[in-house]
């Protein structure tokens, strides 16, 4: 991989090896196309790391001679590797989907130390990007991917890959097979069309069907490694990948498993029965399935909702009153996940809006479209929470500027760049959440349905343009997407400018026919942290009565 024609990025922080340590990383939800309001499927991604600067790549469409070698630097590190054979064909890329509607994303578990190949040339992150050039559909690039890592290695730690398609949803767990082995296993497992799948850093695959040859690939190894290890000595059909390679603790459960189960509660009536196994500390409560069909069928609005979810109205909410959320209930907190008071470890909740996302996508995959019309990344610059998903069609070959700004990086602000201006917003909102972020859903809000909305008029005329000239629907398309990316640019700088203006110093100036006035309320304590106060306080700070 070219670094530089990717997401430019600081280091990430150094990736640890276990789902406890690992848990700071990302989330994925996968819907078939059963189980959506269109009939597209759809996989989402939360790209959580301190540190890391989201920027929307871009892969042209080449031909190469033969002999052709592409060097591999690691996607996290930018660390050289090493170098494959380039495919004599790659296709066209725009972030996380390529020009047939194919979509990849991941999440990081970890997994078993011993089992990480530090010899091997190709990290999780290279390999979707290699994929997504080499593969038009999610059967294809699974087999592109297993063949690559078979053949030069993977060097990272336990990875859930989701594979998707317009008429196919797959997952897919990796790991290697120890220092200097150049080995791996791995299984991949078909979504049903009408269910939802999700993953959030920690294993998900249990025990899978090995003669089901339609829905279930693996490598050849996949048991006999675990054999091999001395980790498995019973039959084959009780094998568990996960509870084998990657054993969901405490930790694998409450800040990884807990996500998922958000999600899937969400869509199923009666998932507070495995509210259990997502508070993590019963070591005998039942385990989630891979998979649920839901009670109601999922839109592109529906997925972006969850990726915004900070457990509202469940036990894990993080909107409560209590102290950890400060004076204005913000549903964050901070980091690390764990601290010590007296020598004694506590946690905070690992939401799936997080302060640390550097990009978030839904991507909307339609088979009965072109596929330059029918792939769709709906696309944000910072917490999922915080920002509107802008569209970017899959055969887009220039990236709007605020996604690709000129001189911006993870230590370089640029007020043209999304990353950094969403940035600035939401840190102002996050210490005074239940105060500032109402206006930021408001705008926020808007251009999520101003662009579903246009959607369907644009789609048809991109279409009309196909029929005639497949290079002017996509350039269409294009223009179309970068004006709405830079369109929310323009929005969010207004947004930080009202904030600033109207709630300054603590104060907040009154509006009168639509403007603000100099005019000031002051609000002082929101009722429930005034009585937290008084409650930690006493009568320190009462006011003498009169007598």
């Amino acid at each position: 991989m070219n670094i530089s024609n990717c997401f430019k990025t600081l280091a990430f922080s150094a990736l640890l090896s276990t789902a406890a340590t690992s848990a700071s990383a990302c989330t994925n939800y996968i819907v078939g196309k059963k189980a959506s309001v269109d009939g597209s499927v759809m996989v989402s991604y939360n790209a959580d790391d301190y540190g890391m600067f989201g920027h929307l790549c871009h892969y042209p469409a080449g031909t190469h001679p033969k002999g052709t070698m592409r060097k591999i630097y690691d996607w996290d590190s930018g660390e050289y590797h090493g170098e494959i054979p380039e495919a004599p064909v790659t296709y066209n890329v725009i972030g996380n989907i390529n020009e047939f509607q194919l979509s990849i994303a991941e999440t990081t578990y970890g997994g078993r130390e011993e089992m990480v190949d530090p010899t091997g040339i190709l990290d999780y992150g290279s390999l979707i990007y290699v994929a997504l050039q080499r593969s038009k559909t999610a059967r294809e690039a699974i087999s592109v991917m297993t063949s690559l890592v078979e053949k030069y290695g993977y060097c990272s730690e336990g990875e859930t890959f989701s594979i998707c398609d317009p008429n196919e949803a797959w997952i897919m767990e990796m790991q290697g097979t120890g220092k200097g082995s150049k080995g791996v296993v791995w299984v991949a497992m078909r979504i049903p069309d009408d269910a939802v799948c999700a993953h959030a850093n920690q294993s998900r695959i249990g025990k899978f069907n090995m003669k089901d040859k339609k829905n279930v690939i693996h490598s050849k190894n996949v048991i006999s490694y675990a054999r091999k290890m001395g980790w498995f000595t019973g039959k084959d059909a009780d094998f568990s990948w996960k509870n084998t390679y990657a054993f969901p603790d405490f930790s694998g459960r409450r800040f990884c498993d807990a996500r998922v189960w958000s999600f899937f509660n969400h869509w199923q009536k009666g998932f507070d029965r495995y509210l259990p196994w997502a508070l993590g500390k019963d070591a005998n409560a039942e385990d989630m399935p891979l998979w649920i069909v839901p009670d109601r069928k999922l839109s592109v609005h529906d997925v972006e909702m969850c990726m915004r979810d900070h457990y509202e109205g469940t036990a894990l909410a993080l909107d409560s009153t209590n102290v950890g959320g400060g004076v204005y209930q913000m549903p964050y907190r901070p980091t690390p996940l764990t601290y010590k008071v007296d020598g004694k470890e506590y946690f905070n909740e690992r939401p799936v809006s997080t302060q640390q996302t550097a990009f978030t996508f839904v991507s909307q995959l339609r088979s009965w479209l072109p596929n330059e019309i029918g792939g769709i990344l709906w696309f944000g610059n910072d917490d999922a929470n915080m920002v509107a998903y802008t569209p970017v069609y899959c055969g887009n070959t220039v990236q709007p500027e605020c996604y690709n700004t000129p001189g911006a990086d993870a230590v370089t602000y640029s007020d043209k760049n999304a990353f950094w201006v969403c940035n600035w917003v939401s840190n102002m909102v996050y210490p005074r959440y239940s105060q500032l972020f109402p206006e930021l859903k408001a705008v926020r809000d808007s251009l999520d349905m101003s662009y579903f909305a246009a959607q369907k008029e644009i789609e048809a005329k991109a279409q009309v343009l196909y029929a005639s000239s497949k290079a002017e629907a996509v350039k269409y398309l294009n223009t179309y997407s970068n004006d709405k990316a830079q369109q929310m640019l323009a929005a969010w700088h207004d947004l930080g400018r009202l904030l600033i203006v109207k709630y300054n110093d603590m104060a907040v100036k009154k509006t009168k026919d639509g403007k603000l006035t100099r005019s000031v309320t002051r609000p002082g304590y929101p009722a429930s942290f005034a009585k937290k106060l008084v409650k930690e306080t006493g009568d320190w700070y009462a006011v003498p009565e009169k007598k």
